[in-house]
């Protein structure tokens, strides 16, 4: 039996190395991202691209619906996509909150429920990816904090409704990610190299976190070799919340 996945958030970055972990696991998978770029991934039979922005009304009903149309079922999503803001809170707009909580929240909230119905029938699995900034307080990121604590929240609370039904949520909190994503974020820093040397050595590992290492972990997360685990939030973070 083939399974299925959704990725949303598929064009780069843990989004992409998900959808590749994704495949060499046997799943067929409708990958999601804005970006045009997300058609790289097409693989005939495997990988269908879906170029849509998640904060569309229709997103959320395409995605599912294509799955379902094209691989005849739904046993895997995963919320991924999302925007990052560092600012201070002074200085954060109502535009720049309700931009961030339209892209991070929203879409995972419609998607997920859009998808719930065909999960419940195949026993799949919901995994997000939140934030050690969901978790822990991490300065000048009040609102996106906000964000991945709302996607934290969203995973405890689907866990809890939906365990009887058959349906596991659980969340990857990734830490520092060497991704295009955190490499234009610390571009726009006053001292990026300063910047850097902050973020490593918050990490007791002393580096970041590859892609593939949080693809990993979403993958574990959505395998039977993970069947007794729902509500968990798993943080990829080279030990930043041990500390």
């Amino acid at each position: 039996m083939e399974l299925t996945a959704v990725v949303t958030g598929a064009a780069r970055g843990i989004g992409r190395d998900v959808v590749t972990r994704l495949v060499t696991a046997g799943y067929r998978v409708v990958a999601v991202d804005i970006s045009p770029t997300v058609a790289d991934l097409a693989d005939e039979g495997r990988v269908l691209p879906l170029t849509a922005d998640v904060a569309a009304d229709g997103t959320p009903g395409a995605a599912v619906g294509r799955a379902v149309a094209e691989f005849g079922r739904l046993d895997l999503l995963v919320n991924n996509a999302a925007r990052f803001l560092r600012r201070p809170i002074l200085e954060t707009s109502d535009e720049d909150f309700d931009a961030l909580f339209a892209v991070n929240v929203r879409p995972a909230f419609r998607i997920t429920r859009a998808a719930l119905p065909h999960l419940t029938e195949t026993g799949g699995c919901v995994v997000n990816v939140a934030s050690i900034s969901g978790l822990v307080g991490i300065a000048n990121q009040s609102v996106y904090a906000m964000t991945k604590g709302a996607i934290v929240q969203l995973t405890r609370q689907l866990a809890i409704e939906y365990a009887r039904r058959g349906v596991r949520v659980n969340a990857v909190a990734p830490g520092a990610v060497d991704t295009e994503f955190m490499a234009e974020a610390r571009a726009a820093d006053p001292d990026p190299a300063a910047s850097l040397a902050v973020t490593l050595g918050n990490h007791p590992i002393g580096r970041m976190s590859t892609p593939d290492e949080v693809a990993r972990a979403v993958v574990f997360l959505a395998s039977p070799e993970s069947g007794g685990i729902t509500g968990t939030i798993l943080s990829v973070d080279g030990g930043y919340v041990a500390r």
